[in-house]
């Protein structure tokens, strides 16, 4: 058995690693690089044969994680996408989203080159390509063993990241009728965040693929961050301003909404308006009602009494681009949740536009902004940031509530680790960047793990 790492090494986006295994590939998600990671066209380069793969496993339903399958196809993939059954509705919504981004940013690129004499480009795939992409998606329950290949087995435990999210355990039969196990980690939850489980321990593995987003940074309590984005809401609304959420349209949004309901209704906030400008939230939040039984044991017993915890007196969802357009000429009092999380295109955008120049106003991340992005250049104090072409000078409040981010920090991350019984044979890390992933690395190299940063394309023999 063998690993080559194609995505998200010693950065935290473009997730994509191959396994070889007795001459079969299996790849292990196909995500989208996104802000600053990667090179020039590393959405549009396949650095293997889509033909010559025997089947996806797909680790959860975020882009980049799971934005590149559709590419997958359109390049002559014919296998399956194995996920969990969540991940599978999820990814429904989000590639066609996805697709449809894809075809309006490319259209828009082409009326500029077209200014400029330049030939027209194509989109990385269109709609057509994702529904086809989603014909071959196949979903499982948690903790059911499924027969992938002859002598591979895999297994997907609660990851706590987002609805459906797995971590993955493979296990492989050699000819010598022993076993390994690979566990791959893709993205590990947040303790004691909203609405889901806290990320499954695993006892036992050999050799491990793991992300560490946040390997050098430890959150704030989850319940004080919530309690710290009531106060923020509540100081911007007397001051007559507004307060807009860059949020993840699936997973974080519905976590904010859950959270916000059940200060709304405790009366802590009033007569507040909460704005969720996404459709694909909109769609997203449908499934999570769909899949209750993923939900942590207080959501549950809201449920029990009869309330809806995604649902509260206040809370709107727009669907149409003049409703979203709309919401420009209200300058005070009300939440504006909106994708894309990492501001990188998407509702967000004009929501920034309209607002970054007010000093009444704030900005509140919930989530990971990866490096490059307008999210990262905004939180790194930029006074003046370029928006749609036009310089936009920053004079809201911005706050950074790591506190909400799905991903653990290093001491949830470190916790999961310890898990395993035994010490695997090898660790290695993924999904991280800079000091984040270089401390985590020696943390856990000084507590007698052996512990491997790999580089984009190095690949390595798994044996015991």
């Amino acid at each position: 058995m063998k690993v080559k790492f194609l995505g998200a090494a010693e950065c935290v986006t473009g997730s994509c690693h191959l396994l070889t295994i007795n001459n079969y590939k299996i790849l292990l998600d196909c995500g989208l690089y996104q802000g600053g990671d990667g090179k020039a066209n590393s959405n549009e380069e396949l650095e293997f044969n889509p033909e010559e793969i025997d089947v996806v496993i797909l680790s959860h339903a975020h882009m980049d994680h799971s934005g590149r399958i559709p590419l997958l196809y359109k390049k002559g993939y014919k296998g399956k996408v194995l996920c969990t059954k969540g991940t599978a509705d999820l990814s429904s919504i989000m590639l066609i989203d996805c697709a449809h981004i894809q075809v309006n940013d490319i259209a828009w690129k082409n009326k500029k080159r077209e200014e400029k004499g330049l030939s027209s480009l194509e989109p990385l795939y269109d709609v057509k390509d994702a529904e086809e992409s989603l014909k071959s998606f196949v979903g499982y329950d948690y903790n059911e063993e499924i027969q992938v290949l002859p002598n591979v087995k895999l297994i997907f435990r609660d990851a706590g990241h987002l609805l459906g999210s797995a971590i993955c355990e493979i296990l492989v039969k050699d000819g010598n009728e022993s076993e390994n196990k690979l566990v791959y980690s893709g993205d590990i939850g947040n303790i004691n965040l909203p609405i889901l489980k806290d990320p499954t321990l695993i006892s036992q593995g050999d050799f491990i693929i793991m992300e560490c987003t946040y390997g050098n940074k430890e959150h704030k309590n989850v319940e004080e961050n919530l309690q710290e984005l009531i106060e923020i809401t509540k100081k911007t609304f007397e001051v007559g301003g507004n307060v807009i959420i860059p949020s993840f349209s699936v997973g974080r949004t519905q976590e904010i909404i859950y959270a916000l309901n059940k200060y709304v209704e405790a009366e802590q906030l009033k007569d507040c308006k909460v704005y969720v400008d996404s459709p694909l939230a909109s769609e997203s939040t449908k499934v999570f009602e769909k899949y209750q039984s993923y939900f942590d044991k207080e959501a549950k017993e809201f449920i029990k009494l009869g309330d809806d915890p995604l649902d509260f007196k206040g809370l709107f969802f727009t669907q149409s681009t003049e409703e979203s357009i709309a919401l420009k000429d209200i300058k005070e009092k009300i939440v504006i949740i909106a994708a894309s999380g990492m501001c990188e295109g998407g509702r967000i955008v004009h929501h920034l536009k309209n607002n970054l120049g007010r000093e009444e106003c704030s900005v509140v991340f919930v989530g990971y902004q990866a490096e490059g992005t307008l999210g990262d250049k905004i939180l790194k104090g930029n006074n003046k940031v370029k928006i749609f072409g036009e310089e936009i000078e920053v004079k809201a409040q911005i706050y950074n509530l790591e506190g909400l981010s799905g991903h653990g920090d290093k001491k949830v991350l470190y916790n999961w680790l310890k898990g395993f019984k035994n010490k695997p044979s090898t660790v290695f890390l993924v999904h991280g960047e800079g000091e984040n992933i270089k401390s985590f690395n020696r943390e856990i190299t000084s507590k007698g793990y052996k512990s491997i940063i790999p580089s984009r394309n190095e690949e390595f023999y798994l044996g015991k």
